[in-house]
């Protein structure tokens, strides 16, 4: 149980050093999940409006996501957030009218995979990666590039609860 504790320490401490460094703003968006909740992703671009996020349902195939033997979870998923103008639609002086202000997007679909590789690149040259046993899910699977998912190296191989 030690042994997970230190890795799961690793992982905390790796996301500290990589947001001081990293080209882009993110946030963590999601770490441990129910086999409810990450069936619930795999619906998304199946039985539920959006792109399909996921290949694995939690039932059948479970993620790195779901609790482990030791009541851990092996995976998180970052959200890369970026300064962007808007136009906004605004009442002034009893009129509405457009304006552009500046807003915080979310950055997350197949389109923004560049900010997530350059998280990567940034990660891998600072030696991050290696220092932590950490793994990208943009080069961990060769049919599905998963960018917004970080996991502990090895996790693939760890037993479920």
């Amino acid at each position: 149980m030690a042994l997970n504790v230190k890795l799961w320490g690793q992982f905390n401490n790796f996301f500290k050093e990589l947001i001081l460094i990293s080209p882009w703003d993110f946030k963590i968006t999601a770490g441990v999940r129910t086999a409810a909740e990450q069936n619930l992703e795999y619906q998304k671009g199946r039985t539920l409006p959006g792109i399909k996020v996921t290949k694995v349902d939690g039932y059948k195939q479970k993620s790195n996501h779901q609790i482990k033997f030791d009541g851990f979870g092996y995976a998180v998923d970052i959200g890369v957030l970026i300064k962007e103008k808007v136009k906004v639609k605004v009442k002034e002086n009893g009129k509405e009218i457009e304006k552009e202000v500046e807003k915080i997007v979310y950055k997350g679909s197949w389109k923004d995979f560049h900010y997530y590789q350059d998280i990567y690149n940034v990660a891998r040259e600072k030696g991050l990666l290696e220092k932590y046993g950490i793994e990208w899910g943009g080069n961990c699977w060769k049919s599905f590039k998963d960018a917004p998912h970080w996991q502990i190296k090895g996790a693939d191989k760890v037993a479920f609860k």
